[in-house]
């Protein structure tokens, strides 16, 4: 897939979140649809919430039977953001308002090619007149159960990595914005005209227009591309700084270096600021006190392995090319 870019493209892109896209991935995740590395502890952790979803929710099965890797997967589900600022309930608002014979043309589609045929509930789910709902209401329990815990950190770290990606957009322009997005994905300088390459099974060019593009940063899920209408050009992309998310450092995990150098917190701190963040974002993210963090990252400083910026009233600290050194794996 190409997808031409111009300069003017760059004023009409947007960057958003979708809680109700982290919550279908995380559903994914669970069920072995996806695995990245960092999020195991997550995973021990939600884990018997989402065997009780499966036990008491069937439509949560219904709804895991159609998603697939390299296929299509029925966009009513999972609709990108559309930049505007909606929560959880506006998304799911969304989904809830597609028309019947939207969905069942999206689910026959999805349906199509599906190498294991879903299990008998499941299809009875996908003929009910109340298809729509239910699957809503499938994704409303895992969100209430999976990820609204846990959510001011997810929305800390999935923003730090838009207000970085944004500025390196308006900064830098195309090459800098979608640079290490995926390894699948290529940018291809030009004149007027960029490209940016992505390597999957769609060989159509597609021209932004003027219209720009929606960048969407996700913890749980991977990189998807949005190019048919309605939806709105869109790149879904995994945030940078995942690792040591969600909670301060699991005590099962065996020690590395870096931990027996500074200490288990103290590199956790420092593995987190694989993008620029402030303390509050960071004590967001690890689950650690405020005084905790500041502490962490005063010994940092000094030791040269963390910098600090002030950026409007805020303070955000970033790893300098030593600390870069010492986080990486």
């Amino acid at each position: 897939m190409r997808i031409e870019v111009t300069p003017a493209d760059v004023a009409a892109s947007r960057f958003a979140l979708s809680p109700l896209g982290e919550t279908v991935w995380a559903l994914r995740l669970h069920a072995g649809q996806r695995s990245f590395d960092g999020l195991g502890p997550w995973v021990a952790r939600t884990r018997p919430g989402y065997e009780r979803l499966r036990r008491e929710v069937p439509a949560v099965g219904a709804l895991l039977a159609l998603l697939r890797r390299g296929g299509y997967n029925a966009d009513f589900i999972q609709p990108p953001p559309d930049g505007t600022a909606r929560d959880f309930a506006g998304e799911l608002a969304a989904v809830r308002a597609t028309p019947l014979a939207q969905a069942r043309a999206e689910l026959a589609r999805n349906l199509t090619g599906l190498r294991a045929t879903p299990p008998a509930y499941a299809q009875q789910i996908y003929a009910s007149a109340d298809m729509v709902n239910l699957l809503a209401d499938a994704i409303e329990a895992a969100w209430t159960t999976l990820v609204q815990p846990d959510w001011p950190r997810l929305r800390a770290i999935l923003e730090r990595d838009l207000v970085h990606r944004a500025g390196r957009l308006l900064a830098y322009g195309w090459g800098a914005a979608v640079a290490n997005l995926d390894p699948r994905l290529h940018w291809i300088p030009g004149g007027e005209v960029g490209v940016i390459e992505i390597a999957d099974r769609d060989p159509q060019t597609y021209s932004l227009a003027g219209k720009g593009l929606l960048f969407v940063p996700t913890v749980f899920g991977a990189q998807i591309t949005y190019v048919e209408p309605p939806w709105p050009f869109a790149i879904v992309y995994r945030a940078s700084g995942v690792a040591e998310l969600l909670g301060p450092p699991d005590p099962a995990r065996p020690e590395d270096a870096l931990d027996r150098l500074v200490g288990r917190s103290r590199a956790a701190v420092l593995r987190a600021l694989a993008l620029p963040a402030t303390t509050s974002q960071l004590t967001a993210q690890l689950g650690l006190s405020l005084g905790g963090v500041g502490d962490h990252l005063a010994v940092l400083r000094d030791a040269g392995l963390v910098s600090r910026i002030r950026v409007g009233r805020s303070v955000r600290y970033r790893r300098t090319p030593l600390g870069d050194a010492l986080a990486a794996d």
